[in-house]
């Protein structure tokens, strides 16, 4: 049965559905899931749910217990691992299995894999066949944050913001509860339960105290909390200091802050880290650097305005979520979501690669990918 058929496509896309099952309980781990089919009959599914439990492709064995599999085709959002972490190698599974032919949507670009699986399952004498096209961008796009740390070691970065009619995110005094509707936070808190981390900046924190958790009731592990601090200045009886290390808050400084107030910071249960550059944005990228070395593989990015350009200034920002509200705030003064130093330039502009508008109860939500990783 040659890829492309109408049975391939509707298995492979079956395995993208099961793994986003994973979403915000795996990571930094990819979202995978599996199938294995006899033609149009499942015999089995299985998908990655939890950090450190059996990845899709044996949790799909499993289900498929008992059935003869010398005919079947086992269809995986992603290359199946040949290297023994938490868990042994997916390829070693599939061999013992008796399956003759794989299916994959897409490569696995870590240096411990890429390729490598597929080669040893070709080596076993098993059909093995890669998908392009639309189904490949749709399984690509499911794991941007475990690709973007696989390439770069930095986490990939969601901006999200709320604005209004004409792009304020605060009004002159610098208010800005709430410009977004109920059920838009409420969309916001679930990126947050789907990301490693929520970063802020200083002046957030001073100036709103805020929590920064997901406040959802089936959330599996809460973000770890990053707040950039170049002074070290985060009150050491914030709501953020306060939940530390339970819930694990890292404050990012520059070497200018005190040791004095890095040491309470860290005696509180806080991770101070480092960030080393000429200017913001290689600072960014520093903070970026040693939060990716740590595991962390997305971060939702909350703001204030000044850090939200840092990043963007950068070029780290990956994927933007604006909320439009129907509101108008007029004045020079009032704040705008990005305030870094941008571009002079039209033709310096940064092209958004796809964009998509919802509404969400009389929000508009504004998506907008930057980079594909």
């Amino acid at each position: 049965m040659p890829l492309g058929t109408e049975t391939d496509r509707l298995h492979l896309a079956r395995t993208l559905e099961l793994a986003a099952q994973g979403r915000g309980r795996v990571s930094p781990n990819p979202l995978v899931g599996a199938v294995i089919a006899r033609e149009s009959t499942v015999l089995g599914e299985g998908w990655h749910t939890a950090y450190g439990e059996a990845h899709a492709e044996v949790e799909a064995l499993r289900a498929a217990a008992g059935s003869d599999l010398s005919d079947a085709t086992l269809y995986v959002s992603l290359e199946p691992c040949c290297h023994t972490g938490k868990q042994p190698p997916c390829t070693d599974a599939i061999v013992a299995s008796g399956i003759r032919r794989v299916v994959v949507a897409s490569d696995d670009p870590t240096e411990k894999a890429s390729g490598r699986g597929l080669g040893i399952l070709r080596d076993e004498g098993i059909d093995v066949e890669v998908a392009d096209g639309e189904l490949a961008a749709r399984a690509r796009l499911l794991n941007q944050p475990f690709r973007k740390l696989a390439r770069t070691g930095r986490p990939w970065v969601l901006f999200k913001s709320a604005m209004t009619l004409d792009g304020k995110v605060a009004t002159r005094a610098g208010d800005s509860k709430w410009i977004s509707n109920e059920d838009s936070r409420r969309r916001a808190h679930r990126w947050r339960a789907e990301c490693d981390a929520v970063a802020v900046g200083i002046g957030t924190a001073l100036a709103d105290d805020p929590q920064l958790t997901a406040r959802l009731p089936d959330v599996a592990r809460q973000p770890r909390h990053v707040v950039f601090d170049a002074t070290a200045r985060l009150p050491l009886d914030s709501q953020l200091v306060a939940a530390a290390p339970e819930i694990p808050l890292t404050v990012v400084v520059s070497r200018a802050a005190p040791r004095s107030a890095t040491d309470a910071l860290e005696t509180h249960g806080a991770e101070v880290i480092v960030a080393t550059g000429e200017h913001e944005q290689a600072r960014v990228q520093s903070a970026l650097d040693q939060l990716g070395a740590a595991g962390v593989s997305s971060m939702l990015l909350e703001g204030g305005p000044r850090l939200a350009g840092a990043f963007f200034d950068a070029g780290e920002i990956d994927e933007l979520r604006l909320f439009l509200a129907p509101l108008v705030l007029g004045g020079r003064t009032a704040r705008d979501p990005l305030e870094g130093e941008g571009v002079e330039t039209i033709a310096d502009a940064v092209r958004a690669l796809t964009l998509e508008c919802e509404c969400v109860a009389g929000d508009i939500l504004v998506s907008a990918r930057l980079r594909e990783w």
